[in-house]
């Protein structure tokens, strides 16, 4: 079934149900993709449909594609390019993000309906049979800090960074300017796992990638 469209239905889905496709879906498919067939997909599972004369979706059979996604929580200081945090970290299979408000963020006006359609389009182009949640913003200080792994760019200046015992399975991005010190000192005092991230300091969006990458090897 490759390079057959694949379209988020947000509704339950099942062998032969009927679904209206939206004007977006039905441009993309009759007008980009030329197409009336695709697979539809949501809450684990996929589906092969075809678009009908009259704009509706039909279901048709289960397919046999298992859903990539993880059981990551990803937790993170919103930035500037937040659309790539998301974007990526839904490609490498994050379940559910939760914005955290820390000492240095800086972007606190973001759209977050255009976020949630990033996340969307980023689990249909990467395979994903589900969409990973957006939650409401939380305080740094309502963090549940035990086994939280997270990106320490200190080993960048020679810090050394232990590793961590069983592979988490909640990670927490810092923001732009990274954590402060009361910050560090809280997620030391709280249980938290501090990960390196290199020798390098790596921008927010691509250190979410590198530690990410870094636990699912680990998973393996």
């Amino acid at each position: 079934m490759k390079n057959i469209p694949r379209i988020f239905i947000d509704a339950p889905l099942g062998g032969g149900a009927t679904v209206a496709a939206s004007r977006d879906v039905v441009h993309y498919l009759t007008r980009v993709m030329r197409t009336d067939q695709c697979l539809v997909f949501n809450g684990g599972a996929e589906y092969t449909a075809h678009l009908d004369d009259n704009g509706m979706l039909i279901v048709g059979d289960k397919t046999d594609h298992d859903d990539p996604s993880s059981q990551i929580v990803m937790f993170f200081a919103p930035i500037k390019k937040t659309d790539d945090l998301l974007n990526m970290a839904t490609q490498m299979g994050v379940r559910t993000f939760v914005p955290v408000i820390t000492d240095r963020t800086v972007a606190h006006h973001i759209n977050w309906a255009r976020m949630h359609k990033i996340v969307i389009e980023a689990a249909e182009q990467s395979g994903r049979n589900s969409v990973p949640d957006i939650c409401p913003p939380i305080k740094f200080s309502d963090l549940d800090m035990r086994g939280l792994a997270y990106g320490d760019e200190r080993a960048a200046a020679g810090v050394d960074i232990g590793a961590w015992d069983d592979v988490p399975t909640r990670v927490l991005i810092g923001p732009e300017g990274g954590f402060s010190d009361a910050e560090f000192d809280a997620l030391r005092d709280g249980g938290a796992v501090a990960v390196s991230l290199g020798k390098t300091i790596l921008r927010a969006e691509v250190a979410a990638v590198a530690i990410l990458a870094k636990i699912i090897l680990g998973a393996a």
